[in-house]
């Protein structure tokens, strides 16, 4: 019996209809979970919502932990023990333990309890296949990124300082000289903060070329693996 429910409740992988059904009624369960989030007043219906898919994921979570020893390499006590621990067991517990409301209000932290709801929108990375080949690209190409990351974040620094060092009266501090980079580079540009000498201004305007080609960095590498992963399956 275990083992059946095992072979239910997780991800789909071969012709079994009943899985199927389950994963997709759960899909539905998570998209009904979040529209509570997005209105500031409860009502009795949305209430009601919250509290019946709740309820599916607490049914979800032991189901998961009845049958942890076939989901893990350790088999007996163990895989039970560890189970709460593995990272989506941790989402499942973090998307559930905010509508406990009676331990939300013993802590006196509801609202912020009420913030951990958002990790219901992560359940679906258990569900979905297009998710998981993201999640094997970023981990395939992660010396690739962390590359890119630390270009960006050594240039971020570098013209930072080089434009607080020119305007240090218009930033006031350092921090502000990050921020200004930081907006420069991505190319958003706020305007809030900004340099005002005729120096200060081409920095920002070769800061923002800079930032089109470091952006599209990452965006090459990450569709690139995309690819790769795609032509391998």
């Amino acid at each position: 019996m275990r083992k059946r429910i095992f072979e239910i409740i997780e991800k789909a992988e071969s012709d079994d209809k009943v899985s199927k059904i389950y994963d997709f009624f759960i899909m539905l369960s998570i998209i009904a979970s979040i529209i509570p989030l997005c209105f500031i007043d409860q009502t009795p219906v949305l209430f009601l919502l919250d509290r019946i898919t709740v309820l599916i994921f607490i049914i979800d979570y032991f189901l998961r932990l009845l049958t942890a020893d076939y989901s893990s390499a350790k088999h007996g006590v163990i895989s039970f023990i560890t189970y709460p621990f593995r990272p989506m067991a941790i989402i499942d517990l973090l998307a559930i333990l905010p509508s406990v409301t009676g331990l939300s209000y013993a802590l006196k932290v509801f609202r912020v309890f009420r913030l951990f709801k958002t990790f219901r929108v992560f359940k679906f990375v258990r569900y979905s296949k297009n998710i998981q080949i993201i999640i094997n690209v970023l981990s395939k190409k992660k010396d690739a990124l962390v590359t890119v990351g630390l270009l960006a974040l050594s240039y971020i620094f570098i013209t930072a300082l080089i434009v607080f060092q020119i305007e240090p009266d218009t930033f006031g501090n350092f921090f502000r000289a990050i921020y200004w980079a930081t907006v420069s580079l991505t190319t958003v540009g706020y305007g809030d903060i900004y340099p005002i000498s005729d120096i200060g201004r081409i920095i920002s305007m070769i800061s923002s070329f800079l930032g089109i080609a470091v952006v599209a960095l990452p965006s090459g590498i990450i569709i690139s693996g995309y690819q790769e992963e795609i032509d391998g399956k």
